[in-house]
């Protein structure tokens, strides 16, 4: 019986971790919703031997930059078949380019500041993991849907500033398709086909409620906290030819007008 370790169940691990027992799948996770402590090392270990597939959805520590799984457990790690929930972080700003898997990383590049996430990437990629590459991801309970009704959605006055998304259940889907087809080792976008300003986003959930958009300000009028001032400081377009193409993975919902139509 295939059996899966998740480090970290949380939002959307936690996704892939139902869909997986659903197909006849044994799994077990870490973290406060899963049914092993991370600190329990024997636990941990135990469950590492018995796992035939191990996911990690935990990003690097705040503090220190370095990855948690792999600073504990790495070592455990090496004959399994990986896989990692990553970030389309690690490439940086692109001022509006389009990048895919075979554009350089910060980390490969030495380009900008510092970025953990993709050391990270990179190391687990050095494993011969699977990294998938995330962009924005919304769902229920947590989407442009949301934030409209908690009077919470903000439009930042950055024509130019693009950038890609992703439903969680498409997460679901790729990474699954890599699960049960013992895909190829590397890194995969996972970003549906229309990249788009989070503007265009936020005013069309503003149409599906039936209410006035927010009102257009500045970076500096919205006084964002540094992690939000640092996302509206990136630009680019996610390609997703890769996953389609090697997983076969189809979108379910190809744009946020599917996607946000669909939470409605």
């Amino acid at each position: 019986m295939a059996h899966l370790l998740i480090f970290g169940l949380g939002y959307t691990a936690g996704r892939i971790a139902d869909a997986m027992k659903a197909r006849g799948w044994q799994v077990r996770a870490t973290g406060s919703a899963g049914d092993i402590a991370f600190s329990d090392r024997d636990a941990v270990l135990s469950a590492v031997r018995d796992a035939t597939h191990i996911l990690s959805s935990v990003p690097p520590d705040r503090e220190s930059g370095g990855d948690p799984v792999l600073d504990t457990y790495g070592e455990a790690l090496a004959d399994k078949l990986l896989f990692y929930l990553s970030s389309t972080g690690v490439y940086g700003d692109r001022d509006g380019a389009w990048v895919d898997e075979a554009t350089p990383t910060i980390a490969q590049s030495g380009e900008g500041r510092r970025n953990a996430r993709a050391e990270a990437d990179l190391a687990w990629l050095n494993l011969g993991a699977r990294a998938f590459r995330l962009p924005g991801i919304y769902g229920p309970g947590r989407s442009a849907l949301d934030r409209v009704r908690d009077g919470k959605a903000r439009r930042i006055d950055l024509p130019e500033q693009v950038f890609s998304r992703i439903h969680v259940d498409d997460i679901v889907s790729g990474v699954i398709a890599a699960l049960t087809q013992n895909a190829p080792p590397g890194a995969y976008n996972l970003g549906d086909d229309l990249p788009a300003s989070g503007n265009a986003v936020t005013e069309h959930a503003c149409r599906l409620l039936g209410l006035e958009p927010p009102p257009l300000e500045t970076l500096e009028e919205a006084n964002l906290s540094a992690m939000a001032r640092g996302f509206y400081m990136e630009n680019r377009r996610v390609a997703n030819g890769k996953a389609k193409r090697v997983l076969g993975w189809q979108l379910q919902y190809p744009t946020y007008i599917e996607g946000l139509s669909a939470l409605l």
